[in-house]
């Protein structure tokens, strides 16, 4: 029995490992083929996935440095903007003081040239006004009779007097 047993085993190892043989023919020639292609199919899948993903990395770096530069860019303009409204602003102060100053002084000129204006005015008037009253009191001093010093003293004094009144 035990010798049938082996031969049993080994008849049924011969079998086995013929169906095993076959079976490998049979996955190499339909099955295997199929299978490394879609695993060849995949890992060229898998490649491409990463080199696009590194090639999307890189051009993420790109856009990365291009918003730097431009906000870089943005920020000097903003600033040479503000810096230039600063001095605008600064000029415009100036010049609105200068033109205030120059309109102030003119309108003070105008001011003090009318008053001299009214001054001689005044000092023609006024002269005019003494000349008047010189020849009335030379007229009344001639008119009256001129006989003693003391009438003249009196008539003078009397002028004077008149004079002073209005």
């Amino acid at each position: 029995m035990e010798k049938l047993l082996s031969e049993f085993s080994l008849g049924l190892f011969f079998w086995q490992l013929l169906l095993f043989v076959a079976l490998l023919l049979l996955l190499k020639k339909f099955a295997w083929k199929p299978i490394l292609e879609a695993v060849n199919e995949r890992e060229t899948s898998i490649k491409d996935s990463l080199s696009a993903a590194e090639k999307a990395r890189d051009e993420m770096q790109a856009v990365q440095a291009d918003n730097k530069r431009i906000l870089k860019e943005a920020r000097a303009e903003r600033d040479a903007l503000l810096s230039e409204a600063k001095t605008a602003s600064i000029q415009m102060i100036n010049q609105a003081k200068e033109d205030a100053k120059a309109e102030a002084d003119k309108i003070t000129a105008q001011a003090q040239e009318m008053i001299q204006n009214e001054k001689k005015a005044a000092v023609n008037d006024l002269k005019s006004q003494v000349a008047q009253l010189s020849i009335e009191i030379a007229e009344k001093v001639l008119k009256t009779e001129l006989k003693d010093k003391a009438t003249q003293e009196k008539l003078v004094k009397q002028l004077v007097d008149e004079i002073a009144v209005k």
